[in-house]
């Protein structure tokens, strides 16, 4: 699926956006969350400061 999407990238860093967000999701599927709601609670934690990158990681994020 990647492969297609990113042929209709602009740019180079605009690929490499979409490459980082396709793994980002990738990765919270595979650790048992649901997308939507672990980029929420990463953009949440990160609005509110003072947490630490290591612990917004998918596998360290226990929801609901």
């Amino acid at each position: 699926m990647g492969r297609k999407a990113w042929l209709f990238s602009q740019t180079a860093n605009g690929a490499n956006a979409s490459a980082t967000l396709y793994s980002i999701v990738e990765t919270a599927k595979a650790n048992g969350l649901v997308p939507y709601d672990y980029l929420v609670h990463v953009m949440e934690k990160i609005m509110q400061g003072g947490t630490e990158p290591e612990q917004l990681l998918p596998w360290n994020v226990k929801l609901g």
